[in-house]
């Protein structure tokens, strides 16, 4: 090949690269220039651009319209409700109890529980607090308002001993302190309460609930000519009792006298009703007979009869002689009643006898009661009613152990006080036994819904249905 071909072949690409770089330094270069016939791609582009533009020819002119205010436009507000938000108190109430330990002080107390020393300043200061924190006794139950804010709000002290039997509050407001009295919920009910006497009147009548004012009414007052209770009962003998109850804000507060009582013992019914005669309360069957006597059956609570009356051989002398009372063994310290009302005619030392108390009772009737461990501050020729506490059970004088020897004697002849028949008080009659039957018949109700008994008058008449029972039988 030949030089000058060369340089024709060099001058051709130079001038080819020039052409090339001027087209790609152009910024309206084509990679594809038109070269006026359309293609697939051409109607493709056109298609979308002319889709688009009717779009915004549409959407525009809407904006600018909805942007502007109509002139004539009414706007109307609506106040909707809305419901309530319930947010957590951080002020609500909550109560604490403390009850308090042997050797625990208020303060202590307060000091357990963060309360400050001022607030207790200001209740050790209540004019009716006061006092009765001196009276605080170990398990007296305080309560304490304490919301979670740390501050206390109230203070309630419950009832107890000293402090009286409502609980009392004390509200706390700012550097005062206020009482303020809490509602009760006070009820009374008319309940039965009834069972079996068991091994133990007394445990069984405590397992219902009568307390020992009760249990006394029962033996001391209603009972006591007719029953001796040491002797006269078996286990299977039932009992039923009417009172009372009075109740606070669901608990028992106190249980009334005994309304009505009956005891059934080999199926034979006694029956003992309370009323009120000339203001005093006493006793008496269905039909109004009173069941007052002139004298006590047993002149001392509990005892066990441990001689008769007659003849026997001398515990401490050791030879027959006539034994001219009844005894009657029981410890040392127990309370001997008088047998009837009566002046008191002797109280002292006598003989055999050692500290002795005789009664004159009037129409020559006197009782003794020997063997006195002490008297009960009675005096010759004062007046005592029936039942009242004249000395306590002892041995003195000629006896191997403590117990009462008791002697009746009419017109200076010993009588057996087991034995001696005197008349009763006058019954109940006209307007009198009216009050009382109206009076009685709720309790008459009462037994009748848990005791299968029959009260059985002086008429022949009866009182109380032996229908099937209705009640809830509470078993001693």
């Amino acid at each position: 090949m030949t030089d000058s071909h060369h340089d024709a072949v060099r001058r051709e690409n130079l001038q080819r690269a020039q052409a090339n770089g001027a087209q790609s330094a152009s910024p309206l270069a084509l990679a594809h220039p038109f070269n006026g016939r359309w293609t697939r791609r051409h109607w493709a582009h056109a298609s979308l651009f002319a889709t688009i533009g009717a779009l915004l020819a549409a959407i525009v002119p809407g904006f600018s319209t909805a942007l502007e205010a109509a002139p004539n436009t009414q706007r109307t507000t609506l106040s909707l409700a809305l419901p309530q938000l319930r947010l957590a108190r951080a002020d609500k109430d909550h109560w604490q109890s403390v009850s308090l330990k042997p050797g625990q002080t208020l303060s202590g107390v307060f000091d357990e529980l963060g309360i400050p020393y001022s607030q207790l300043e200001k209740v050790m200061q209540h004019p009716k607090i006061k006092p009765a924190l001196r009276k605080l006794r170990p398990g007296t139950e305080l309560s304490f308002n304490l919301p979670s804010d740390g501050s206390v709000r109230a203070m309630r002290i419950e009832a107890a001993p000293g402090i009286g039997d409502e609980p009392v509050e004390l509200e706390f407001d700012g550097d005062a302190l206020r009482e303020r009295a809490i509602p009760q919920e006070v009820t009374t009910r008319t309940v039965v309460l009834s069972g079996e006497v068991g091994k133990s009147l007394f445990a069984s009548a405590r397992k219902l609930g009568l307390g020992s004012s009760q249990l006394n009414q029962l033996t001391d007052e209603m009972f006591k000519y007719d029953i001796d209770f040491d002797s006269d009962l078996d286990e299977d003998d039932r009992f039923s009792v009417v009172v009372d109850q009075t109740w606070k804000n669901g608990q028992l507060a106190s249980t009334g006298p005994v309304l009505a009582a009956t005891f059934t013992m080999d199926g034979k019914l006694k029956s003992a009703f309370r009323h009120l005669r000339n203001g005093k309360p006493e006793y008496f069957t269905p039909d109004g007979r009173s069941l007052k006597r002139a004298f006590i059956r047993m002149p001392i609570p509990y005892a066990r009869l441990s001689s008769g009356f007659g003849g026997r051989k001398h515990p401490v002398l050791g030879r027959f002689r006539m034994h001219k009372g009844v005894d009657y063994a029981a410890g040392t310290g127990t309370p001997i009643q008088a047998a009837g009302d009566a002046r008191v005619e002797l109280v002292g030392w006598k003989g055999g006898y050692g500290r002795t108390v005789i009664l004159n009772h009037g129409g020559g009737r006197t009782t003794l009661y020997g063997h006195m461990s002490r008297f009960a501050g009675i005096k010759p020729g004062q007046r005592v009613s029936q039942g009242t506490v004249i000395g306590y059970v002892g041995s003195t004088g000629l006896a191997t152990g403590p117990h009462l020897h008791y002697e009746f004697r009419v017109n200076g002849v010993h009588m057996n006080p087991l034995k001696m028949t005197l008349p009763p008080p006058q019954p109940l009659s006209g307007a009198a036994l009216i009050a009382f039957k109206s009076e009685t018949s709720r309790a008459l109700d009462k037994i009748r819904e848990v005791e299968d008994v029959v009260f059985q008058l002086d008429d022949g008449s009866r009182v109380a249905s032996t229908r099937k029972p209705t009640g809830i039988r509470k078993k001693g």
